[in-house]
């Protein structure tokens, strides 16, 4: 086998040979009249066409020749005859190589096995690609090369693409239905002096010209409340935040993140927002409220249902894994049976961390089809309001769909005192920590609201029946080689 650098310098070759010529691929210009998938589907006998794309496959049959062109929209067979093109042509055209761009122009037709094809007149080359494709192109398993080289990947795994293009397809319906219900779209700073609005632990960098650290966001929240005082009623943000924390297949340190308020609006209100959001992409993108998980063999492992949104009370559900004495057991006696169910229970562990310890691990991987989780312990989400029939809950729930959480939201907490104290305990007593500028902000005055957050990449995983979060992620955080 002939190793990758005798290639490239045998394509170099050919690039050369084409300049001696007076073919210079990379200032050649060519303008298709459609696309591939196009052409194909306005199939008539012996219309003209001309497209554009990569050569993707080619078969010799001596004085003919079948090559696939493909674009973003899918392939398209070419069909080259000598005797029609011309010796002088038909010398450069079996010359080319695989991962070459061209431009083809010629007359549709079918051939004997049932194909649309096009049969070429004229041809330009586009570019030559010096690097050949990798072994097994068609089909590119390796997960390194998929990850690091991802262009690699979309071009030699078309459902991949498909995955991508549609995960674009998601984001635009996001905005379309936020728009349609009268949301303003904002962008809010990436570089914060204070991180806030989430635990997690931020990326630090330093800006020269202000002599001073900043932070990259961990989530959207406080300055999208600043603009609830400002006066901006509904409004929502498609932003990158960053935490500095590990990877899994669920999480990679920079995510991109959907974040929604509406003033005199609460969390029920909220739930019927991410419910009708869901269904409207699911609807528009997929066709369907009905998706499918599949193993490599294409087998159906599960489905996910969209058409019923349970909702359930957090505490009922950890009385039906645990017994219902749970939440009359000592915080001792809590702890020691968390631990013999197999929960990770942390030395430093409080009390409220430990329940939802086994939440997290025993109750929410069960939550298939689209659950609201609601009423969650006070001290696990401080920016939201307390129930009034149970303080020691806040108006919070967790829209829990595949085993993850895809969405939290809540009634807003707007009362800057009661704010202040649920923030100075978060903050340990760290004056540093807490973003007065926020705190102020809310002295001025914000009405009551409800807000969500979800996470695009989770909500693609779950739309479009990928198990990895590095499979909706074009470029995945990895390790520099």
């Amino acid at each position: 086998m002939e190793d990758t650098n005798s290639l490239i310098e045998q394509r170099k070759a050919k690039l050369a040979a084409l300049r001696d010529k007076g073919i210079d691929p990379f200032k050649n210009k060519f303008t298709p009249s459609e696309a591939c998938k196009l052409a194909r589907d306005n199939y008539t006998e012996g219309r003209e066409v001309a497209v554009a794309g990569r050569i993707t496959a080619h078969r010799d049959m001596g004085k003919s020749m079948f090559i696939d062109v493909r674009d973003q929209s899918g392939r398209i067979q070419v069909y080259a005859q000598r005797n029609v093109i011309g010796d002088e042509q038909w010398n450069i055209f079996i010359h080319l190589d695989l991962a070459d761009f061209i431009g083809v122009k010629g007359t549709l037709f079918t051939t004997k096995t049932g194909e649309i094809s096009i049969k070429l007149a004229s041809f330009t080359i586009l570019a030559k690609a010096l690097r050949p494709p990798p072994a097994k192109w068609h089909g590119l398993e390796d997960t390194e090369i998929r990850y690091r080289q991802r262009y690699l990947d979309l071009i030699g795994n078309p459902d991949v693409k498909e995955v991508f293009l549609k995960r674009s397809a998601i984001v635009h319906e996001i905005r379309a239905f936020f728009h349609s219900r009268g949301y303003v779209e904002v962008e809010t700073p990436a570089m914060q002096a204070i991180p806030g609005g989430a635990a997690a632990q931020p990326f630090k960098t330093f800006h020269n010209a202000l002599g001073c650290e900043f932070y990259l966001r961990i989530a959207l929240e406080l300055y999208h409340k600043r603009l609830l005082v400002g006066g901006i009623d509904k409004l929502f943000e498609i932003g990158k935040n960053f935490r500095n924390e590990g990877l899994s297949r669920r999480h990679n340190p920079e995510f991109t993140m959907l974040e929604a308020y509406q003033a005199f609006g609460d969390y029920e209100t909220m739930m019927e927002t991410v419910e009708s959001l869901i269904k409207h992409i699911a609807q528009k993108v997929l066709g369907t409220l009905v998706i499918e998980f599949k193993d490599a063999e294409g087998k159906v492992t599960r489905t996910i249902d969209l058409t019923t949104w349970r909702r359930v009370n957090y505490n009922d559900l950890i009385k039906e894994k645990c017994g219902a004495d749970w939440f009359t057991l000592s915080a001792a006696e809590r702890r020691q049976k968390a631990h013999d169910m197999g929960a990770e229970i942390g030395k430093e562990f409080e009390d409220f961390e430990v329940t939802n310890a086994v939440f997290s691990k025993f109750i929410e991987p069960t939550l298939i089809n689209p659950t609201f989780v609601t009423h969650l312990p006070k001290e696990l989400v401080p920016l939201a309001k307390l129930s009034p029939d149970d303080p020691t809950t806040v108006e919070v729930f967790e829209c829990c769909i595949n085993g993850q959480e895809i969405s939290p939201g809540y009634t807003e907490q707007n009362d800057p005192i009661a704010q202040r104290t649920t923030l100075e305990h978060q903050a340990g007593g760290e004056q540093q920590k807490l973003d007065e500028d926020f705190l102020v902000a809310l002295e001025h005055g914000m009405p009551p609201a409800g807000g969500i957050g979800i996470g695009i990449d989770r909500l693609c995983m779950m739309l479009l029946g990928q198990e990895s979060i590095r499979d909706v992620i074009l470029f995945p955080q990895l390790k520099p080689k």
